[in-house]
């Protein structure tokens, strides 16, 4: 496959830098082809400026896209979401008309699981400072999949891609060397599976489960609302 690595962290040195080494090794030993974008190494400027001109740094980044078969998305959970930089790369990158409206030959407006950028598979890895049960059902800072819905169904799924269960790495600001190999394990686990792990169950806005007003019918998911309404 041909892999594009986004990395969204300001410290090569970091547990997130280290757990990028290792995942690029991991999928060159895989024998996949690999690109990166290491957004801060890159000076990347997250301000959108353009309006109508799509300047070259953006091209780059949308070739980049275009040749790639999955891409990772890496960063620390900062906020409850991303990094600015990585924000601002979506923002200059995914723009009307490469990521977002797009339409069929019959007018239909391809998103959520159609688009330009169907048939990429996407995966998210992030670290975050807290344990985690203090981000499961009932933690304080909410289940991770709900603070991820934003990118992971409203970016990713929303452009075509087909969007993995993300990769999560817990309390790295306490990370023992223990816990770091079983870190490095899982995630060698899940970049050797990339190609056929099964995709979040996220509903087609085109596949009959919306109305027209695109809201899920009464029949879909009954008694269920909220986020997980939209998971099949």
């Amino acid at each position: 496959m041909n892999v594009l690595w986004l990395f969204a962290h300001p410290d090569p040195h970091s547990l997130g830098g280290a757990l990028r080494d290792e995942g690029l090794a991991t999928l060159r030993a895989l024998g996949h082809d690999v690109r990166e974008s290491d957004l801060y190494a890159m000076k990347w400027n997250p301000v959108v400026e353009e309006i109508a001109a799509v300047p070259a740094d953006v091209r780059a980044e949308q070739a980049k896209l275009t040749w790639a078969d999955a891409v990772v998305f890496q960063f620390p959970l900062w906020w409850y979401g991303t990094p600015a930089m990585l924000k601002g790369w979506f923002d200059r990158v995914f723009v009307k008309g490469y990521a977002y409206d797009v339409r069929s030959e019959d007018g239909r407006t391809l998103r959520y699981g159609e688009g330009a950028l169907a048939g990429k598979r996407a995966l998210v890895v992030v670290t975050t400072g807290s344990p985690a049960p203090a981000l499961g059902p009932r933690g304080v800072n909410g289940p991770l999949p709900d603070l991820l819905f934003g990118l992971q169904h409203g970016t990713l799924f929303y452009t075509g891609m087909s969007v993995l269960p993300p990769f999560a790495v817990y309390d790295a600001d306490r990370m023992t060397p223990c816990a770091f190999a079983a870190a490095v394990s899982g995630l060698r686990s899940r970049l050797r599976d990339l190609a056929c792990t099964e995709p979040l169950p996220f509903r087609h806005q085109n596949g009959g489960d919306y109305g027209r007003d695109l809201v899920l019918r009464p029949e879909v998911a009954p008694g269920r609302s909220g986020l997980d309404a939209h998971l099949g």
